[in-house]
């Protein structure tokens, strides 16, 4: 067993990102801190470090348990990562899922002009104006 491996090779390997070229992308960027400091695709990881990954606006962090190279199956991820994400994170990336579910239906099309009309009348204050009647009337 190698007691480093390129972080590249490992992000990819355990699954977190679908293609190797995605993960050295991610650490071009900068989305991808080790001990907190960004880290080059060339980076070595070795076993008890941890791994942050950037995914907007919440950042995802992992232990590394056990090094590959090798893609994984994925019921066998949970051998070689440990998720230590912090719970503000977690609970920023909840209130991002319930965020992305409001709205109108996926597929629905755009707003028809009724539909429109409603969203405009409900979202425009209403005012009275003084020919409009008396304030005792209300």
């Amino acid at each position: 067993m190698k007691s480093e491996v390129r972080i590249d090779k490992w992000l990819w390997a355990v699954r977190l990102f679908k293609t190797r070229s995605q993960a050295a992308e991610a650490c071009k960027k900068g989305k991808i801190l080790i001990h907190g400091q960004p880290a080059k695709a060339s980076h070595n990881i070795r076993i008890g470090d941890v791994v942050g990954v950037k995914r907007n606006p919440v950042l995802f962090s992992y232990k590394v348990i056990a090094l590959t190279e090798n893609r994984l199956n994925a019921k066998l991820v949970a051998e070689y990562l440990m998720d230590v994400t912090t719970p503000d994170q977690r609970e920023l990336y909840e209130l991002g899922k319930l965020n992305n579910n409001s709205g109108r239906m996926r597929g629905s099309g755009r707003p028809t002009k009724k539909e429109r009309r409603d969203l405009e009348d409900f979202v425009e204050p209403f005012f009275l104006d003084e020919d409009d009647g008396d304030w005792e009337d209300l």
